[in-house]
Parts: structure tokens; sequence; C-alpha cells
């Protein structure tokens, strides 16, 4: 790949489970996930030059070291549980990259961040559900990459920066998770509002901080923040943050997306 001005990097809500193709069940509001679905669809659109191919961390692929998908096809996992049948039924048939998996290798190595490699893993639901808003067409290869199991902020950051340069080959590092991820407060409208907007703010603070050194120690630091354990009881769904924010470099991040969703403060970001 030759290399080309850098492509943003982003950190995406995915929602919850297929929940952007099914009716939202009463007594929740009909419009729940309708905002998110909107800047969902606005990324591909917003995002020039077109990439050539997509990186994907997901919250939902933890493994002892990070492990890249290296497939020439892709099959779907269906890891969401309780949906209505045809949820089951979503297809986004995008190609693998196997060059690419195999230059994501590299990179890491070139870091010493050893990594293995795995051909057949279905994409998960942290992947092609938000990609099947973003790039319908599912005409853009994509390589999936694992979380460390061992969900080390700051190795996850050391993973992004060692893919930077990812960016000027026109590849699209998309970190998927979710800001706010307290499942079992997530239906209470009363419960963790004042906290999930507390640590969406230092997560804004963070993110926006013009300093990179100064802002990476602050999602190092993330879990003594106001509202974090609170928001993040695991914070699987927030490493893929710290993989994007590694990748920026000394780019500064801004929000791009807030809602508050039954309450809860819900924010996208990106750098670049």
């Amino acid at each position: 790949m030759s290399d080309t001005a850098p492509l943003p990097v982003v950190f995406i809500p995915h929602g919850g489970g297929p929940c952007f193709f099914m009716d939202t069940p009463p007594p929740l509001p009909p419009d729940l996930w309708d905002r998110m679905a909107a800047y969902l669809r606005g990324i591909g659109a917003a995002i020039a030059p077109r990439p050539k191919a997509i990186l994907v961390i997901s919250g939902h692929w933890e493994t002892q070291r990070p492990t890249v998908h290296t497939g020439t096809q892709h099959t779907l996992l269906f890891d969401y549980y309780g949906f209505p049948e045809h949820t089951y039924r979503l297809q986004y048939p995008a190609q693998g990259a196997p060059e690419l998996a195999a230059r994501v290798r590299s990179l890491l190595a070139k870091a010493d961040i050893q990594s293995d490699e795995e051909p057949k893993r279905g994409l998960d639901h942290g992947v092609f559900v938000p990609l099947l808003l973003m790039y319908p067409g599912a005409d853009i290869p994509i390589v999936q990459l694992s979380l460390r199991a061992d969900r080390d902020p700051a190795a996850h950051i050391a993973i992004g920066a060692a893919l930077a340069p990812l960016r000027r080959q026109g590849v699209l590092i998309v970190g998927s998770g979710m800001s706010y991820h307290n499942l079992r407060q997530f239906r209470n409208p009363h419960a963790g509002v004042a906290e999930s907007a507390a640590f969406d703010g230092f997560l804004a603070d963070a993110v926006t901080d013009p300093e990179p050194a100064r802002r990476n120690a602050k999602l190092i630091a993330w879990d003594a923040a106001p509202g974090a354990r609170a928001s993040h009881p695991e914070e699987e769904h927030l490493l893929p943050l710290h993989v994007v924010a590694g990748a920026a470099g000394g780019d500064v991040g801004r929000v791009v997306y807030r809602d508050a969703i039954l309450g809860k403060t819900v924010s996208g970001f990106q750098f670049g």
C-alpha cells in the first residue's frame, strides 16, 4: 500500500445487539436508537477519501495476545441472544484482507508486540452491525483485531500506536464499543445518570486534550475518573478507544456524537 494523507481514526458506539434492525420493544421509546443510527450512517460520507480497507477492534473479541483475523471470507457471529428471528439472518458479505492482516502483524512485531492469527472466526456484532450502517454495500475489505484479555489500557494504546502507519495506507481504524456499558443499569432511566454524565465529561476532556502524552495518561488511569466503574463495571467496551487513541498520534480528538439513551450519556469520538 502506498502512503497517502492519513485517514481519521474513530471510536463508535455500536448500540445493543441488532438494535438498528428491529423495532424497539415497548415500553422503551421507539426512537431510542435513531440518533445513534443516523450518526453511524453519516460516517461513510464524512470520511474521505474512501477507505481501501477497514481494521476494526471490537469490544466483543478478547484473546490472550492480540489476534488478527486473516481469512479471505467472513461469516457472521450472531453473539446476541433473545432478539427477533430476522436479526439472525442479517448479512454482511465483506471480503477479508489477508495482506492487511499480515501488515498488522508485521507492525505489531516491529513494536515488539507479540500477536496471533485466526482465519475462521466470524465477525461479531460489534463489527457487522455498525458497518451495515456505515458502509452498507459491504464492498470494503475488513480485518478484525482482538483486544488483549488482560485489559491493560497502556498496552492497548501501544497497540494503536504500532498500527498508526496504516492510516497513511488507506486503512480506516475503527474502535467499536460503548462509552457507557453498564447493562444492569441501562434499562433503568433513573440509575447511573449522573455517573454516566461525569464519566462522559472525563472522556471528552481526555480525548480533546491537545497534548497526546497527557491524553494517553488520562485514558490509562480511566478507572480513577468520576463515574468510571459505574459506567464500565467491565472495561472491554471502552478499550477500543485506547487503541484508537494510540493510533491517533498527535491528532487532537473531538466529540462527534453525543446522546442520552435512557438517561445515560453515550458519545462517539474522532481523531483527525
